[in-house]
């Protein structure tokens, strides 16, 4: 029997959303737009190794559903939402529909294509409790992150147990996205936090420019990049060996509040020798080119190219995919502004944990740095057709 949208009025509201979404049919070819479409599809989520979009809305959530089984259909929503959305098309019956029912789609998004957007679901810490049966299906690698010297975490920045990281080349793309997701997610799901990102301060194309963050510095020279295949399988891919996580990888979120007015007032030769690089170029201290071979040794022991390097970790790296950020002001005159640090790896005890550990304690920048946000997030593998998001989880 064919569900029409005037028979659907009096269900639910999270009901309702998620039988338009079936209703509206298949993804129609020529609906697509195919040089602004990253597909959905696949063995490891987009998001991740695509080449970084302009902005970003990250928003996490705390599942309110009653059961597992509620959970599952909030997912099963989701997923045929972001099949569209990621394809530039409107979810249900788009921004038209029935003149006395809220449009299924907001509408804010028609005509902007699908601008490149990405959606990247992951599972927190906290999902894996006594509500949904999940407490034994808990990767080890999942482990709550410890604190880190100097951190001024606000709670409310911090956690959730769904995330959603939507990235676009059109800002009003990426809000549209999670704006559907939230809606969608009535009875369910409610946001916890959520960031907005610009400008990004991070690159996983080897043939890109590398970008500058808002202390005006290259940011990320040596980052993984989306062809280095070996290099991805051995530290971002979760392996065969990983269970329901396997083509996975483990998303660590942090809020870095940048204090530019002190740094802005800081000489350039300090700011290089805190940095351990170049201002205008980018080369290592004592080379010409941002690309030189670098000697972290040859470095000042507090730089934090130092102590960020690979080397001082066991050859530990991770793909990073971060934003710049600016909240407005904090009401005495000084920016909001930062940095959303994004960076998945292929077991955060290893990578980001022992790195953070050394920055946090020697790192000569944590004098122009508040972390006020942190979380992390098992990302599991990607979508295959006609399937969902999180699926190898309750498989």
């Amino acid at each position: 029997m064919t569900l029409t949208r005037r028979g659907l009025l009096g269900l639910a509201g999270a009901s309702v959303a998620g039988v338009g979404l079936a209703a509206a049919g298949p993804l129609l070819a020529e609906d697509r737009q195919p040089a602004q479409v990253v597909p959905f599809h696949g063995a490891h989520q987009a998001g991740i190794t695509t080449a970084v979009q302009g902005h970003l809305h990250l928003a996490s959530f705390d599942v309110t559903a009653p059961d597992r089984a509620s959970l599952v259909a909030l997912l099963e929503r989701w997923t045929r939402a972001a099949e569209r959305l990621t394809a530039g098309l409107e979810v249900g019956e788009g921004a038209g529909g029935a003149p006395l029912a809220p449009p299924d789609d907001t509408g804010e998004a028609v005509g902007h294509g699908a601008s490149r957007l990405t959606l990247t679901f992951g599972v927190g810490p906290s999902l894996f409790d006594d509500r949904f049966g999940l407490a034994d299906r808990r990767p080890a690698a999942l482990a709550d992150l410890p604190a880190f010297a100097g951190d001024v975490l606000e709670p409310a920045r911090c956690g959730g147990d769904l995330v959603v990281q939507a990235c676009a080349d059109d800002p009003q793309v990426a809000v549209h996205a999670i704006r559907t997701l939230s809606r969608l997610a009535a009875g369910a799901a409610a946001v916890r936090w959520a960031q907005l990102g610009f400008g990004r301060a991070s690159t996983t194309d080897a043939d890109g420019p590398t970008p500058r963050n808002l202390f005006g510095f290259k940011d990320g020279t040596a980052n993984l990049t989306a062809d280095d295949r070996e290099g991805l399988d051995e530290h971002v891919w979760a392996g065969a060996d990983d269970g329901w996580m396997a083509g996975g990888s483990y998303l660590v979120a942090r809020r870095i509040r940048m204090t530019v007015e002190t740094w802005d007032r800081t000489s350039l030769q300090e700011q290089e020798q805190v940095t351990g690089r170049t201002k205008a170029e980018g080369a290592p201290l004592g080379g010409r080119r941002e690309r030189d071979q670098l000697d972290p040794t040859s470095l000042p022991a507090t730089a934090h190219v130092r102590l960020a390097h690979p080397s001082a970790h066991g050859g530990a790296k991770m793909l990073r995919r971060g934003f710049n950020f600016v909240d407005g002001s904090d009401g005495l005159g000084h920016l909001d502004a930062g940095l959303l640090f994004l960076v998945y790896q292929r077991d955060p005890r290893r990578a980001f944990v022992p790195v953070q550990t050394a920055l946090s304690r020697s790192d000569a920048m944590m004098e122009y740095l508040r972390h006020t946000g942190s979380s992390v997030w098992a990302v599991p593998p990607g979508v295959r057709r006609g399937g969902t998001w999180g699926e190898t989880l309750f498989a």
